[in-house]
């Protein structure tokens, strides 16, 4: 984990529990004597991240709807402190500006990036639902609304087209592409990864319960090609705006999908370099390219 992310240690779930009360419930003991939650349970997760963001960010207010995905803090801010690196080599402390492709009901990039810091954020999404959401978000704590701007894009294969205003620049852009190439594949993904996160006394969950309780919609989790082509289709789009967009990166989360995104990148005379991200036994990266 980067080291500026304040999210090294074990939870502190009696803080927590201080800043959101309705976290309480969710709290239990495991059999190592530890105090923990059931990451299995999609509700104790959305009150982890509720605590969490009022605790360490003054984040009054925060949901999603359901089904929407509901995701890891932690993991988050290190995607934010690891593009704060990749700008401290050349911004001289100016007013950063950055663009979140498919900001999702969420909003979580904006808002660690503006309370982290103070960047302006603007966020797009091609889901009107997620848009509300979103919005309801960023006017629900105080001061989002003076640096976090979300924004619909009507035209759903369109990246940057559409969404960018003439002349309007951005230091970065980040992405949290959709990773799997069918919703079959994604649920097996998400069934996968609750049976790992669920307690050896708990029943596992159904294919029927896994889809009542789907984590994710299909332009958060799937889409025709995965993770690769979606990536790749970025890269091919991102040359129209190489002169609004300093840094252009992408979280990719399958390793076996780098050397395809490497190969359009060198195609197109781009400068990239590969930023990689641990969180415990999970490991990632950020691939970021410029034009200049």
């Amino acid at each position: 984990m980067h080291p500026n992310n304040i999210h090294q240690a074990a939870y502190n779930f009696d803080t927590l529990v201080e800043s959101h009360p309705e976290l309480a419930v969710f709290v239990m003991t495991n059999d190592r004597d530890t105090e923990t939650i059931d990451f299995s349970n999609s509700e104790a997760v959305l009150h982890l991240n509720k605590a969490l963001l009022k605790r360490h960010y003054n984040i009054q207010d925060w949901t999603i709807p359901q089904h929407y995905l509901c995701p890891p803090i932690p993991g988050r801010a290190d995607y934010i402190h690891h593009i704060a690196d990749l700008l401290s080599e050349n911004t001289n402390n100016k007013k950063i500006k950055g663009l979140d492709i498919g900001v999702g009901a969420n909003c979580i990039y904006p808002i660690l990036g503006s309370r982290i810091y103070n960047w302006n954020m603007v966020g797009v999404d091609s889901d009107a639902a997620a848009i509300a959401s979103a919005k309801k978000n960023v006017s629900a704590s105080e001061g989002l609304a003076d640096t976090i701007d979300i924004r619909f894009q009507e035209i759903k294969a369109n990246i940057f087209e559409g969404i960018t205003g003439e002349g309007e620049y951005f230091d970065f852009s980040m992405c949290n592409p959709p990773f799997h190439t069918s919703e079959e594949e994604a649920t097996k993904g998400t069934l996968r990864k609750l049976r790992n996160l669920q307690q050896k006394d708990q029943p596992y969950q159904t294919k029927k319960e896994i889809t009542l309780n789907f984590g994710g919609q299909a332009n958060e989790l799937w889409c025709n090609g995965g993770e690769a082509l979606f990536i790749k289709r970025m890269i091919k789009q991102s040359v129209q705006f190489k002169t609004q967009v300093g840094w252009f990166t992408t979280l990719v989360s399958k390793k076996d999908n780098l050397n395809k995104i490497y190969k359009q990148l060198d195609k197109l005379k781009t400068t990239h370099r590969t930023i990689k991200m641990e969180q415990g036994n999970k490991q990632s990266r950020v691939v970021a390219w410029t034009f200049v």
